[in-house]
């Protein structure tokens, strides 16, 4: 199974080698056919504290690095 791979904004990077992405996806509703944008926050492992708020990052599924960090930053997105 192929891993999924996201684009967001970080919008913390407090934790040491750690950041958490903001990532919007849109769908339309099934039944009222309206356009919704939905939202949702991912921890991803950065191993040289490289990126800081407000950058736009690709991370990509991966083996468990904690309870809550399932995903490692691939690179910047621009």
């Amino acid at each position: 199974m192929p891993k999924k791979i996201l684009n967001g904004i970080v919008i913390s990077n407090k934790p040491n080698k750690t950041i958490t992405v903001l990532v919007e996806r849109k769908y339309q509703h099934p039944v009222l056919k309206k356009v919704i944008k939905a939202k949702k926050k991912y921890s991803a492992h950065d191993e040289n504290n490289a990126f800081k708020k407000g950058d736009k990052v690709s991370i990509k599924e991966c083996r468990p690095f904690s309870k809550t960090k399932k995903f490692e930053v691939i690179g910047d997105n621009k």
